[in-house]
């Protein structure tokens, strides 16, 4: 498991970031507030000691809510977003929600710091379902200083078999990890900082030669490990398995 968390400017003032010129649905004041509820659940487990472990308990609607609201923003978003400095850049999560935690305790909870996620929120940790719940949560409620990328965990080919389908399962119910993966697969691919820095969760495809390709770029989209049915992988699985899935020889 690795959390890494690094600021790209010193500045402790947090503007407004851009997510690329999408215009970004502005959720209504009622979805704000129970997103705002939600939170409050969330965080209710501060200050409880990292090995206990105590879980978060929202309804099924909530986490349904969460999926379907950020997944009508990413969608407004483009796939390749463009973030304005200050903000802090984090890396892997794994399901580990008190490290989390801790990571907001160090750099400040939104909207306090600007935030960009370069994947893998889910899988071997005991608690991707309220990892990846709040991170959602604010996402929705900050659509413009909030960001966060997928990774290779983020499909449903990686988490159905290293842990967070299981978790989903048993938690709540399959048809609830299809509402997560429906929600991944439109996730952002890639972001480039200050028109300098270029993130993403795994590394360069080869077959990546500009950045029109990443903008081109269809969502949803799911990519399967190998070339559909056997055949060789097309330009568009190569491409993406560069972006984030470089790394699944330690998945």
């Amino acid at each position: 498991m690795e959390v890494v968390s690094a600021a790209i400017s010193a500045s402790s003032a947090a503007p407004s970031t851009t997510g690329g010129g999408g215009n970004t649905a502005a959720p209504s004041d009622a979805v704000l507030s129970e997103v705002g509820v939600i939170i409050e659940k969330l965080l209710a487990v501060r200050g409880t000691r990292q090995s206990s472990n105590m879980q978060v308990t929202l309804t099924e609607d909530e986490v349904k809510m969460l999926c379907q609201r950020s997944r009508e923003i990413f969608l407004t978003q483009p796939i390749l977003i463009e973030v304005e400095a200050p903000v802090k850049i984090c890396g892997d999560l794994h399901g580990q929600y008190y490290d989390l935690l801790r990571l907001f305790e160090y750099g400040g909870y939104p909207p306090e710091s600007n935030y960009l996620f370069l994947g893998d929120y889910v899988d071997r940790g005991k608690q991707s379902l309220e990892t990846i719940c709040l991170l959602l949560a604010y996402k929705i409620m900050y659509p413009e200083n909030f960001f966060i990328l997928r990774g290779n965990h983020e499909c449903a080919s990686v988490n159905r078999i290293y842990g967070f389908y299981d978790e989903c399962k048993r938690r709540y119910n399959i048809k609830l990890w299809k509402t997560f993966t429906d929600c991944f697969n439109c996730l952002p691919v890639a972001a480039i900082v200050d028109g300098k820095i270029f993130c993403m969760h795994g590394g360069l495809s080869p077959e990546l030669h500009h950045m029109d390709q990443i903008r081109r770029l269809p969502r949803p989209t799911d990519v399967p490990d190998t070339g559909t049915r056997g055949a060789s992988p097309s330009l568009l699985e190569k491409t993406l398995s560069g972006l984030f899935s470089s790394d699944t020889t330690s998945t």
